[in-house]
């Protein structure tokens, strides 16, 4: 009885150029590919063809360039932590304008503002009861099945579910801790029109953002255990809490080589639970932690990581029109890439 020999498919010299550019030594790719069945004459041909390519030359100096750049973050990383109190979330009581776009948005820092919205009617009027009085009847979007699906955030726009308003704030009211429904930001295109009612409790925080802006905000609204996972987003946002609690993990921008970037924004990387065995360049991330509470103003800067689990059932609103320029999206490419 004879072996059939397997024949290398460029999916396969794709491997072997990837794990080249990653320092995989040689020798280790030729057991591999022996182990998989493959020639050890053919697996060594391959190999040194893809060392002594042109094409792999050029990816080498790509690979190098990109280096330098990740270089360049850990440097900005370094000197970040270096300054005293980065390992908290700032608390500022009603920040002045200056003060937040100078010492925060600018230099790409988060911080917590009490105080900035307490004059929204949502502050006081925003209830289950409330809900149901004001929009009870208008048919909502949600997201549901979010626990059967490993990549819920990633295939959201399959899970969505039309429903009362009322049937939905009746679920979250009874319902314990879970993440299997849950009303994001995703949902706010149909949702926005939907409970317009509830917009003028929550007018414009005028010293940080654009009031005529058309960009009027996004609505969250969950039971206890609702998750975000690990992600980036492509704007600076506000993170105004208006009902309950949520737990919030961050990592800065310049910690991204850390971070298991596996498609777009999006991390593979379980905040709830970091496996630092599977990803042991977590451990060089700097992970910050905070828990954001009624009436208090999250500011997430661009491109920094960020995991969200709600601790009660919650109501949050998030806003990216900023008084300054936050149209860094546009020259955004990759989004179907890392």
């Amino acid at each position: 009885m004879t072996t059939e020999i397997r024949s290398i498919d460029n999916g396969w010299r794709r491997w072997i150029a990837e794990n080249l550019l990653l320092d995989a030594p040689p020798p280790a790719l030729h057991g591999a590919l022996v182990g998989h069945g493959f020639d050890p004459a053919d697996a060594a041909r391959e190999i040194e063809t893809a060392l002594a390519s042109p094409y792999f030359e050029g990816a080498v100096r790509l690979r190098n360039r990109l280096r330098k750049r990740e270089w360049i973050l850990s440097v900005y990383g370094t000197l970040n932590r270096m300054r005293a109190g980065s390992g908290v979330v700032e608390r500022r009581e009603r920040l002045s304008r200056d003060e937040f776009f100078e010492q925060y948005y600018f230099q790409n820092r988060p911080v917590i503002i009490t105080g900035a919205f307490d004059f929204w009617p949502a502050r006081t009027q925003w209830s289950f009861d409330y809900f149901r009085e004001r929009c009870g009847e208008c048919e909502v979007e949600v997201q549901f099945g979010r626990e059967s699906d490993a990549n819920y955030e990633i295939n959201q726009p399959k899970l969505k579910r039309m429903m009362r308003f009322a049937d939905y704030v009746d679920l979250v009211e009874r319902s314990g801790p879970t993440n299997d429904f849950y009303m994001t930001a995703n949902n706010t295109s149909h949702n926005r029109a939907a409970l317009a009612a509830l917009w003028s409790d929550v007018p414009a925080i005028r010293e940080y953002l654009d009031a005529e802006s058309p960009e009027t905000g996004f609505f969250w609204m969950g039971p206890p255990g609702t998750k975000t996972p690990f992600h980036h987003d492509l704007t600076n946002n506000f993170m105004a809490q208006v009902v309950g609690r949520k737990q919030i993990k961050l990592v800065p921008l310049s910690d991204t080589p850390h971070m298991a970037n596996m498609l777009h924004c999006y991390s593979e990387v379980d905040g709830g639970a970091i496996d630092y065995e599977r990803f042991p360049s977590m451990r060089n991330a700097h992970l910050m932690e905070c828990t954001l509470e009624p009436g208090e103003l999250l500011f997430l800067p661009i491109g920094w990581w960020h995991y969200v689990e709600g601790l009660d059932a919650s109501v949050t609103m998030t806003f990216t029109n900023f008084l300054q320029r936050n149209d860094f999206s546009r020259d955004y490419v990759t989004y179907h890439e890392l």
